[in-house]
């Protein structure tokens, strides 16, 4: 199976931990930002499949750079608090997909759907 490169970029290292492991046995890469800067570093050296990018480290401005610099990465926006009102806002700046940060499974499917769409294209 080939491995693929995530990163994240978290505010809760639970939440950090719990996606680490569970991409890690999902044949995954993954990666884990400290700062929006070394986020974008990390984009451009490892050019990843997907970004978790949690929204109360980043702003909507950075998540609209971020898609504007990394057209073809996936990101998956989580917020502690998500409601439909943020999913519309976060989706309408570019946002591949928005969960809750307690829904991992949700996190992980988001992510999922970017290889099946690869896989579609193939």
């Amino acid at each position: 199976m080939q491995t693929s490169d995530i990163l994240l970029l978290q505010s809760d290292p639970r939440i950090a931990d719990m996606l680490m492991r569970s991409l890690s046995e999902s044949s995954h890469r993954v990666r884990l930002a400290k700062s929006i800067e070394e986020l974008h570093q990390a984009a451009a050296k490892h050019q990843p499949r997907a970004i978790v990018l949690d929204l109360e480290t980043a702003s909507l401005a950075d998540l609209k750079v971020l898609k504007e610099h990394f057209q073809n990465i996936r990101i998956v926006c989580n917020h502690r608090i998500a409601d439909e009102g943020m999913w519309s806002e976060i989706l309408g700046a570019g946002a591949d997909d928005f969960c809750p940060s307690s829904d991992t499974r949700a996190i992980l499917n988001a992510i999922a759907c970017s290889a099946q769409a690869r896989a579609i294209a193939a």
